[in-house]
């Protein structure tokens, strides 16, 4: 079946959000401003205000975008994978070649977020928030599936698991961003990669 065309607005509007994308997460909602927008776009504030009500749909469908780009090197990550062990292993694998990416558009947009939007814009903490909460469940789900199918020993945690992982996938971020030293996310990553190996029943540590 052929892929539908857009429309011109369906193609303005995805091209706002794609040049706005990294301008938002480089300096956050508050400090982002239409003029940043348009400039970049080369449009005028009327075009803009013409696909988007306000700033803060613009913020909402940007913040979609960023979020959605990190989620599918995810997926394509873990696309062939065939264990539990395998599908976790395809979280750090796809921030390793994330990384660069990431880093060109100011970062991961979770970890900016859940920084700025807690005093600044309480629709978008609420996105960030559920987004962790849905990944804790998937990685939790993933773990569990594995002690069920005899890939990964029991006795094991899945809340906990997925709880560690977030916490050092988002830590690690926080701090290399901050030092401007990629080294605090690359340990955080080879950190989680060795808890997952461990919960492999076949490991011998």
């Amino acid at each position: 079946m052929a892929t539908q065309e857009l429309t011109k607005a369906e193609r303005t509007r995805r091209f706002i959000i794609e040049t706005a994308a990294p301008i938002f997460n480089k300096k956050g909602f508050a400090g982002t401003s239409l003029s940043d927008v348009t400039e970049a776009a080369g449009l005028t504030k009327g075009s803009i205000y013409g696909n988007f009500k306000n700033k803060d749909e613009l913020a909402m469908q940007v913040f979609d975008y960023n979020v959605n780009l990190v989620e599918q090197a995810f997926t394509d990550q873990m696309a062939g994978a065939r264990t539990s062990i395998e599908k976790l292993m395809g979280y750090p694998l796809a921030y390793r070649k994330l990384f660069n990416t990431l880093v060109g558009n100011g970062g991961c947009p979770l970890i900016n977020t859940l920084v700025e939007a807690d005093d600044t814009h309480e629709k978008l903490l609420k996105k960030a928030l559920d987004i962790i909460a849905h990944w804790k469940e998937t990685i939790a789900g993933i773990v569990e599936k594995g002690i069920v199918r005899g890939e990964i020993r029991r006795g094991v945690n899945p809340e906990r698991i997925a709880e560690l992982m977030i916490t050092l996938f988002e830590g690690g971020g926080i701090l290399s961003k901050a030092a401007g030293d990629r080294s605090y996310f690359l340990t955080s990553l080879d950190h989680v990669e060795s808890i997952i190996q461990s919960l492999d029943v076949n490991y011998i540590a």
